[in-house]
């Protein structure tokens, strides 16, 4: 897919403000997309090559938020290992079928799974506060490995709440609030570099752009997660339900518009 990226002075600044905010929320409780995407059309990318290019860029932020919580003890490695495999093929096929389902259909699903995880988190107090529990038992550890299959596809189709559905599955399976949101990174990490290899593979990728954005989502990834680590759930809840609350304004806004 053609596309002039021209990187001047005021498109550099332009993609490293971006980056910055983008990947300090996203770092915690993902829906950074809700940023860069359109911020990406509004450079005048068409809709596949500002999809793909996000990937590059959100998937370097990403890394660097696992290995911030990989290093501070807040994600379960042995767990997130085994289920990172099931993000990254679904995510692949996901970005493969992109084309192939009816995304009007999706929207409205998304939607009503969005307000009942926002609702549901809303009511729960305390919930994510201290972990319930240490080791999964086998019919916890299924519904792992089909979330991650499940959601990995999601975001490679579609994309937009990934951070919020992966948390509010972590949380459910018992685990605190930054732990549930270290798990969710690495899962999103890996279902990012699927659909990015997917984008790469059909041509949907401004490599200039995703890259330049990248190195400055390393460092919003930085503060983000050290925030989150420091501040804990007091910090990482009230966020989650502010941009879970937004990706549900947005979808409800996009199928208005239609």
């Amino acid at each position: 897919m053609e596309f002039n990226a021209s990187l001047d002075i005021s498109t550099i600044i332009f993609l490293a403000v971006i980056g910055l905010i983008t990947s300090f929320i996203d770092s915690t409780v993902g829906g950074g997309g809700l940023i860069s995407t359109p911020a990406l059309l509004g450079l005048g990318l068409p809709v596949p090559l500002a999809l793909g290019t996000n990937k590059v860029a959100a998937s370097m932020g990403a890394f660097t938020s696992v290995v911030s919580f990989w290093r501070a003890g807040k994600i379960k490695k042995k767990m997130a290992l085994c289920l990172m495999p099931l993000s990254f093929i679904g995510s692949a096929i996901g970005a493969y079928v992109v084309h192939l389902l009816p995304a009007a259909l999706m929207k409205n699903i998304i939607v009503v799974l969005l307000v009942v995880v926002a609702v549901y988190t809303y009511r729960r107090k305390d919930w994510g506060d201290h972990a319930r529990i240490e080791k999964l038992g086998a019919v916890a550890l299924a519904g792992a490995f089909i979330m991650a299959a499940v959601i990995g596809f999601y975001d490679g189709f579609f994309g937009p709440g990934t951070g919020s559905f992966l948390i509010f599955g972590f949380l459910f399976l018992g685990f605190d609030f930054v732990t549930a949101a270290g798990n969710a990174k690495a899962l999103n990490f890996a279902s990012g570099i699927g659909a990015m290899l997917s984008f790469a593979f059909s041509g949907s990728i401004v490599w200039s752009y995703g890259l330049m954005m990248g190195i400055f989502m390393i460092f919003g990834a930085i503060l983000g997660s050290r925030m989150a680590i420091r501040k804990g759930a007091a910090y990482v809840r009230p966020l989650y339900l502010v941009v879970t609350t937004l990706l549900i304004g947005k979808q409800i806004y996009e199928i208005l518009l239609k």
